[in-house]
C-alpha cells in the first residue's frame, strides 16, 4: 500500500499543477474551528457549486442532533452526500458540475472502519483506512484543475495517550492518515482556537520569505 501511494504522489507530480484539482487538508483539535474553516473556504466558491461529503453516522440522538446542526451552519443550495465508507468512490460518482468538495471529516471515517472489525490492530484495518485515503487521494488529483477538494480531519496526537487499545488504535490509524494526505496535500492548515496555522502552501512560503529577509534586515542594522 505504500508503494502504490508513494507512486500516486510521483503520477501527481509527474503531472504539475496544471492539469489536477487542488487538496488542502484542514487538522485541529475538537472545537479548533477546522470545520467552520472548511466552509470559509468552500464560501470562496463564487458560483456555489459545493459537494459537501459527510462522514458521520446518526448512531445515537447526540449525533443526530450534531449532524442537523452542522447541516443547519450550511448554506441551503450545497449538495450534502452522505458516505461513511468509500468516501473517494462515492465523490467520484457525484463530482461532476461541482468546483469545490469537502470531505468531513477523516476522524469519522477511521471511527467507521475501526466499527467494522473486531480485532483495532488487525492488518485488514490499517488496509481498509490506507486504501480510504489514497481513494480519496487519486479523487482529488483526477478532478479538473479548477476544483478543490477541502478535507477536514482531527490532530489526535498531541494529548495522553488513549488508556484502551482501541483509542490507541484509533490515534495511529488517524494520525498516520492524516501524514499521507499531509504529504498529498497543495495546501495544510493547522487550526488553534479559531486561528488558521499555515503548515504548508503558498501561504506558508511568503511567510516563511518574509521571516527570513525581516531576519536578514535585523541583521544588516546590527552591523552597521
Amino acid at each position: 500500500m505504500l508503494e502504490r501511494f508513494t507512486s500516486l504522489l510521483a503520477g501527481r507530480q509527474d503531472k504539475g499543477q496544471v492539469f489536477v484539482g487542488e487538496l488542502i487538508l484542514i487538522l485541529g483539535g475538537a472545537r479548533s474551528g477546522k470545520s467552520a474553516e472548511a466552509v470559509r473556504i468552500a464560501r470562496e466558491n463564487q458560483d456555489g457549486r459545493v459537494l459537501f461529503v459527510a462522514t458521520a453516522e446518526p448512531g445515537d440522538d447526540e449525533m443526530r442532533l450534531r449532524i442537523e446542526k452542522h447541516r443547519a451552519e450550511r448554506p441551503a443550495h450545497w449538495h450534502t452526500l452522505e458516505a461513511p465508507r468509500r468516501v473517494g468512490k462515492a465523490i467520484g460518482r457525484q463530482s461532476q458540475g461541482y468546483t469545490t468538495v469537502v470531505v468531513d471529516c477523516i476522524t469519522l471515517l477511521v471511527s467507521n472502519l475501526l466499527i467494522d472489525k473486531p480485532d483495532p490492530y488487525a492488518e485488514a484495518v490499517r488496509e481498509s483506512v490506507d486504501q480510504e485515503i489514497e481513494e480519496i487521494v487519486r479523487t482529488a488529483i483526477d478532478l479538473p484543475s479548477a476544483t478543490r477538494t477541502v478535507v477536514v480531519s482531527n490532530e489526535v496526537g498531541t494529548g495522553m495517550a488513549p488508556l484502551t487499545p482501541v483509542g490507541r488504535a484509533f490515534r495511529d490509524l488517524v494520525g498516520q492518515a492524516n501524514q499521507k494526505l499531509a504529504a498529498a496535500s497543495d495546501r495544510a492548515v493547522l487550526m488553534v482556537a479559531g486561528l488558521p496555522l499555515v503548515l504548508k502552501g503558498e501561504d506558508s512560503r511568503r511567510r516563511a520569505t518574509t521571516a527570513m529577509k525581516s531576519v536578514a534586515i535585523a541583521a544588516a542594522a546590527r552591523n552597521e
